[in-house]
């Protein structure tokens, strides 16, 4: 494990060449992964983990769209695909991959099956944290661990096949065999992480559910939104609204963020664009400290994961999913970036 200095602070990560995928996989010689559920994480993580050479099975209800998919991705019945009772009786790794309410719903099951010095992994820390809320309390003897990539199950797979790596978090909730650490990263490197830096389930989750609803998604809908109706109140095309306001910052910019950082990007743009920029960063910074504070006492109270457990219990949940999601589909803005993407070279 390397420390590794990050803006003044010391943290612990470890990469691929401490722990190299040969010595993970001779970790978990003999173990028998099985990723139970196959929705957003399950498909990414099991097969990287099958072309990395371990031993992994899949469980998933039978004949459902995610069954589907796993027959398509070439996971075999009675081989390597089993229903999710007997995929959790035959592993000694499982990796409760189902969303948060499927875990909620399957966790007896689940712990029926965790025999003595069986693995319990996780790769988000929302059930252990708020197990008052969740009800999942895992028995004493049993490793529990957590791999968190830090990205979405496809973007896992899309790099792993491009030959490179997403960053994930690990943690250790309970260390019944001693050997919980090395369990950790030997499956966080073989899921195909680029390099892996140590939290804890609480921290995980904290900090997931903020980004999520804060910069990673709610933030940016609704900053794309505001910004956009603003230019078309004030009689800008609907075209030139959604280039300035989501094309050239996901086509054009933050690739170069990622490249190299904000302020490079700031250094390779006009003067015009530099002294704006520089001098409104501190505006919106200001204004929206106090959304995010509000934000991440909601998901440390515990108030933002009840949220979560109420919706997902209403019977109609994906009705008004979908619904939502219509009238975010069908919005002129995205409407316009319909448009906007068909008429990019690589689709013409």
């Amino acid at each position: 494990m390397a420390t590794i200095n990050f803006g003044g602070v010391d943290e612990h990560v470890v990469t691929r060449e401490e722990f190299p995928l040969k010595k993970a996989v001779e970790t978990l010689k003999n173990e028998t992964i099985a990723v139970l559920g196959y929705g957003v994480q399950g498909p990414g993580q099991s097969l990287n983990l099958r072309d990395n050479g371990f031993n992994v099975i899949v469980g998933q209800r039978k004949n459902s769209s995610s069954w589907k998919k796993a027959l398509k991705d070439g996971w075999i019945p009675g081989e390597n695909l089993f229903e999710l009772e007997e995929a959790a009786e035959r592993g000694t790794i499982l990796q409760y991959l189902l969303s948060d309410a499927g875990q909620i719903a399957q966790w007896q099951m689940v712990k029926s099956k965790l025999s003595d010095g069986k693995t319990l992994y996780f790769s988000h820390g929302f059930g252990i944290t708020y197990n008052q809320k969740t009800g999942i309390v895992a028995p004493k003897n049993i490793d529990v661990i957590l791999v968190a990539p830090k990205g979405s199950g496809t973007s896992l797979r899309k790099l792993f096949l491009e030959g490179k790596g997403l960053n994930s978090s690990y943690a250790v909730h309970q260390n019944y065999s001693g050997n919980a650490h090395n369990k950790a990263i030997a499956l966080g490197i073989g899921v195909g992480s680029g390099y892996l830096f140590e939290t804890t389930f609480k921290k995980e989750v904290f900090s997931d559910l903020t980004g999520e609803r804060g910069i990673l998604m709610g933030a940016l809908a609704g900053l794309f939104e505001a910004q956009y109706n603003t230019l078309r109140k004030y009689g800008h095309s609907p075209s030139e609204a959604f280039n300035e306001t989501v094309e050239e910052l996901t086509q054009s910019l933050m690739p170069l963020v990622a490249e190299n950082g904000m302020d490079w990007m700031y250094a390779n743009t006009s003067t015009t664009a530099q002294r704006g920029a520089l001098d409104w960063r501190h505006k919106f910074r200001n204004a929206t400290t106090p959304v995010f504070e509000e934000l991440y006492n909601k998901v440390s109270s515990g108030e933002e994961a009840q949220v979560v457990i109420n919706a997902n219990a209403e019977a109609d949940y994906r009705i008004k999913l979908n619904k939502e999601l219509k009238e975010i589909r069908e919005s002129e803005l995205w409407q316009a970036g319909k448009k906007v993407r068909l008429l990019r070279p690589e689709n013409n």
